[in-house]
């Protein structure tokens, strides 16, 4: 029955993609807002999903941590649902993803005509300074600036691996920094089509101020993220993740 449910859910997740993404088409020759509606509808449709169709319902904690000024906000990453909810509870958001991204049908046209920051992951010094370029411009537009630490999706409890972009972006933006901490592996693995029932939290953290120093801040960002994300984790952990690569 999982694998079945799993499987309708891709079947809905791309379908609605696909159905939203043409009917909202022609706002993309309106100003971003606009198709920035379009975005939040799917990601409306991605969470209806999964707790209807897979049994995965989705726990959201610490709202009132997000505040009405922009920030830089710098996430843990499990699951591609952590790319599709800021959507929903941010107003606006910039996320630095992948390029890769926007050569996706549909997807892609609305990543850009968003403004979303795609980079090259190779982590070269020119990527990083178009990074914080583009970073800067959103910031400028009052727009908060989502950026995923790591890099790529972990397994739940796995080892970190935080990257230098978000101390980058932290010190030249000079914004407050969101931490978010969530437990979303456990229902929408890094890898492959299953989808597991559960509970999925999503907990936004108090800010870190600007002006630490680089080594101040990625310590106290790293330990506080990986404190609330492990404690928002099952003992003993699924069946389903003691298995998997930790990567993906």
């Amino acid at each position: 029955m999982t694998a079945l449910r799993s499987v309708l859910f891709v079947i809905w997740l791309y379908g609605s993609m696909v159905v939203l993404g043409l009917t909202f088409l022609p706002l993309l020759l309106l100003p971003r807002v606009f198709a920035m509606t379009g975005i939040k509808c799917w990601a409306y449709a991605a969470k209806w999903g999964m707790e209807f169709i897979c049994g995965a319902k989705t726990d959201v904690k610490g709202l009132e941590n997000i505040g009405d000024t922009p920030v830089l906000v710098a996430s843990k990453h499990q699951s591609t649902l952590d790319t599709i909810l800021p959507f929903i509870y941010l107003k606006d958001p910039c996320i630095v993803l992948k390029k890769e991204l926007l050569w996706y049908p549909i997807f892609g046209f609305f990543a850009m005509r968003t403004g979303m920051i795609a980079i090259d992951r190779s982590g070269s010094m020119k990527a990083l300074k178009e990074m914080t370029q583009k970073a800067k411009a959103a910031r400028d537009e009052g727009r908060s600036i989502l950026i995923f630490p790591e890099g790529t999706r972990n397994k739940p409890g796995a080892e970190p691996d935080y990257k230098p972009g978000i101390a980058l972006l932290y010190k030249e933006l000079g914004m407050p920094c969101l931490p978010v901490a969530l437990s979303t592996g456990l229902c929408w693995p890094a890898k492959g089509v299953m989808r597991y029932p559960g509970t999925m939290t999503v907990e936004f953290l108090p800010h870190i101020e600007p002006g630490l120093s680089r080594k101040a801040f990625m310590s106290r960002l790293e330990n506080t993220i990986e404190t609330a994300s492990n404690a928002l984790l099952p003992t003993p952990m699924p069946e389903h993740l003691m298995d998997e690569e930790l990567t993906a």
